[in-house]
């Protein structure tokens, strides 16, 4: 099952993930509550997560959405 990445603000679509590549953000980043399904994602956030091993299809899906702005949050769900 893939993982839809959704702009947070708008609701736009953005790509999809494999279930490993959210294992990975979610064991990366720190969750508010066990419901929480967003991140900010800015340069920094890309580098942790390339240096813990994100595949390149995450790495370039978030390169291209954050782009060169400061950071954008995102949100996920299953599709």
């Amino acid at each position: 099952m893939a993982i839809r990445i959704l702009d947070k603000a708008s609701g736009a679509y953005l790509g999809d993930i494999s279930q490993e590549d959210l294992r990975l953000m979610v064991d990366q980043f720190e969750e508010e509550s066990s419901t929480d399904q967003d991140y900010f994602i800015d340069a920094m956030t890309i580098d942790i997560l390339h240096q813990a091993g994100a595949s390149d299809r995450l790495l370039n899906l978030l390169r291209e959405v954050v782009g060169t702005s400061e950071g954008v949050d995102i949100r996920w769900e299953e599709s």
